[in-house]
């Protein structure tokens, strides 16, 4: 009896520490936890109205979810999820009009935040369930946000003011802002700390920034629309998904040179729903899926790519660049992170 129960028990902690995707399907206003290796959906938890992104904390334990909100309701919460438990477990009040969006984790358990609607980044703190500070960007839809290696930079991409604002987040202000492109949204800093990749998506095109020099070093060209990018681990290769092209385009970090172009038109053929975020109204409607969010996994093997219009979830080989599985969740996932 004993045996058996210690038997179900390792089990039980087995499952609860399997490596877990966690997807923000905006439309129904959840996060869905899967298996990363069965893709089975385990579990489901509601969040704030219009979820938009989703950051796992430095405690692995615990996810954060920015509560966007709709077009005239601006959200103002974020929502913290149990991992584990795949259930909500707090909210923290981030206060009126900010709209939050981007977020990254730091190594001391906070997270940074972007607001919108305030137009700053903040730095929460969700044990303690509140904002720690407020620095102002002075941007319009400051959207997304990257932290360097070392934690003592962040860098927010301001859609509407078509730049990067660099800030020092020891002495709590920004130090420089730079122009990139028209539309810069997706941001990644690459591990070793040296460059920024910014997507420029009203300008079709990608710029470098010198983290020494605080300029950009390279111009690229891109897909139609690029609107994330992620480094891999290794820092050898960006991925950059480019929504109105309907493919991710893969960089060669050291050229600075496109090597791939994968297409998720097969993801709009088999799971579409929606074209450019209506209802579709016709099987022929060759409309992009829309691919968004990406995650990369830590061994650098694998990534997740998010079609928000196709309400699919593609896995990607990064050894070999093909698409090899295809998850479902919910309605139009968007933000994807990961417990590995």
């Amino acid at each position: 009896m004993r045996t058996a129960f210690l038997l179900l028990l390792s089990l039980s902690f087995s499952a609860a520490r399997a490596e877990t995707i966690l997807i923000v399907n905006k439309s129904d206003g959840t996060v869905s936890f899967l298996n990363a290796k069965s893709g089975r959906v385990r579990a489901s938890a509601l969040v704030g109205e219009g979820p938009h992104e989703v950051e796992v904390l430095a405690d692995g334990k615990t996810a954060a979810v920015s509560d966007y909100g709709r077009q005239g309701s601006p959200g103002r919460t974020i929502t913290l999820l149990d991992i584990s438990r795949g259930a909500r477990v707090g909210t923290v009040d981030l206060g009126e009009g900010t709209r939050p969006h981007g977020m990254d984790a730091l190594a001391d358990g906070r997270l940074l935040v972007t607001a919108e609607g305030t137009k700053e980044l903040l730095i929460v703190d969700p044990k303690a369930g509140r904002v720690a500070a407020r620095i102002p960007t002075g941007k319009e839809v400051s959207h997304m946000v990257a932290v360097s290696p070392d934690g003592k930079r962040a860098f927010v991409a301001n859609i509407g003011s078509g730049s990067v604002t660099v800030i020092d987040l020891a002495e709590g202000r920004a130090v420089k802002d730079v122009s990139t492109g028209e539309g810069a949204e997706g941001i990644d800093v690459t591990p070793d700390g040296k460059e920024v990749w910014v997507t420029n998506r009203a300008a079709d095109t990608v710029s470098v920034l010198d983290t020494r020099t605080l300029e950009v070093a390279a111009t690229l060209k891109a897909g139609a629309f690029p609107i994330r990018v992620k480094v891999t681990p290794d820092g050898k290769r960006a991925l950059v998904s480019c929504a109105r092209s309907g493919d991710v385009a893969v960089f060669d970090i050291a050229s600075r040179k496109e090597i791939k172009r994968i297409s998720f038109s097969a993801a709009a053929r088999r799971g579409r729903t929606r074209v450019n975020g209506r209802p579709a109204t016709s099987p022929g409607e060759d409309q992009s899926p829309v691919p968004v969010g990406l995650l990369i996994a830590p061994d650098g093997k694998r990534a997740w790519v998010a079609s928000t219009d196709a309400d699919v979830v593609s896995v990607l080989d990064l050894d070999t660049l093909a698409v090899v599985g295809r998850l479902t969740a919910g309605r139009e996932p968007d933000g994807l992170a990961g417990r590995f």
